[in-house]
């Protein structure tokens, strides 16, 4: 029997070792996965590129305080801010803690500009943007806040897609509008882009600060390294994680100057944030997300991923409502049960995980090969013809 607490309905099913775009069972059965940790592995399993930075770094130091330099940070942080809008990057060690950090930053900004009373944070109702005790109340789920009050305060929501109710949740009371441009865990649901520049206007004449999450959505997966960059807006934070270790847990919140201004020393920390071993993985894993092909290569793949699932919903159209998504996040939103869609694929070698709306999520690495995809492809076409 498990010592492990159940907090997770785990599957009956354990893995001995990965390669790539396959794992390998204990039982001795190979399997595609298209989960990837949930967007966590970017690279595939046991990336050796990946393998020799974690193996070469090891040998040197694994963790020192941040009440030190440390260079492998240093050297990430710049690689960051010199690809991207922002300014100045703060460590953490998941995308829950990135997040949080985030309401933290907001708030600190307007407290310093003596504005103590702007504080109040509004999101999407039933996003997801963690499983800390305030990103939870952040996120608007009864389902995840439910048994851990008393409630959080600080937050308010409005519905995806009602621009009215946002624009009247907006008080003088709020700091930030935080959001995720493609919503991961609510069902693979996009932000229009003309969405997200209307947000960014919406902030600028409130005079209040715009989150992007990309935790889920950054780091390559939607074709550009941050998937606000289709929209060509430019936030004033940005929490990101899963996809920047490629495994290994690596979290970070990024922002601009005005910002990272007001946060001085005490006003944040993380034990184990921005310890070199992380960073020198980091880095190693922009090394191959920053070569000029590959995020080319990412959309090219998605592109044909995305085109392919069409037609199999346009082959079953009674099985598949919608296919959703951009880049290599993808929904396939289903009429019928999801639980046994997943586990039909499952039995057929290919594993995938649920998102809210009775949606499949379907998660490759980035390095994904087409043969994998069409392989991938094959099976989903094989369960809507048997289910």
């Amino acid at each position: 029997m498990s010592a492990l607490v159940k907090n997770y309905n785990r599957r009956k099913i354990s893995f001995k070792s990965g390669k790539g775009s396959f794992l390998f069972s204990t039982n001795g059965k190979k399997y595609l996965d298209f989960v990837q940790g949930i967007a966590v592995n970017s690279l595939g399993h046991a990336n050796p590129y990946l393998n020799q930075a974690i193996n070469k770094q090891a040998k040197k130091v694994w963790h020192v305080s941040n009440a030190f330099i440390i260079p492998e940070g240093e050297k990430l942080a710049k690689r960051l801010t010199k690809k991207t809008f922002a300014d100045s990057v703060m460590f953490q060690n998941s995308g829950a803690e990135a997040t949080e950090a985030s309401i933290k930053i907001a708030r600190r900004y307007f407290y310093a500009i003596g504005k103590p009373k702007k504080n109040r944070i509004l999101c999407i109702k039933n996003s997801f943007h963690g499983r800390t005790l305030a990103t939870i109340f952040a996120s608007g789920s009864k389902k995840m806040t439910e048994g851990f009050g008393p409630r959080v305060g600080g937050f308010d929501h409005f519905n995806f897609g009602d621009h009215k109710a946002l624009k009247k949740a907006i008080t003088k009371k709020t700091a930030a509008i935080m959001v995720e441009p493609i919503l991961g865990e609510g069902g693979i649901k996009v932000i229009p882009d003309w969405c997200l520049r209307e947000l960014r206007k919406i902030c600028n004449k409130k005079k209040i600060l715009l989150i992007l999450d990309e935790v889920q959505c950054g780091i390559g997966r939607s074709g550009k390294f941050f998937a606000f960059e289709h929209s060509r807006v430019k936030p004033d934070i940005v929490p990101i994680a899963k996809g920047i270790g490629g495994g290994f847990p690596i979290g970070a919140v990024l922002m601009n100057k005005k910002v990272a201004a007001k946060m001085v020393p005490g006003s944040h920390g993380s034990t184990f944030g921005g310890n070199p071993l992380a960073m020198s993985v980091g880095n190693a894993v922009l090394d191959q997300i920053f070569k000029k092909s590959f995020l080319n290569n990412v959309s090219k793949n998605s592109k044909y991923f995305h085109n392919e699932l069409k037609k199999i919903q346009a082959q079953y159209p009674s099985i598949i409502k919608q296919v959703r998504g951009v880049g290599l996040l993808i929904g396939l939103q289903l009429y019928k049960d999801q639980k046994r869609f997943i586990e039909k694929l499952e039995k057929n070698k290919l594993l995938t995980i649920r998102a809210a709306e009775n949606v499949v999520r379907i998660l490759p690495p980035l390095n994904v090969k087409k043969s994998e995809i069409d392989l991938a492809i094959k099976i989903i076409r094989k369960v809507c013809k048997e289910i």
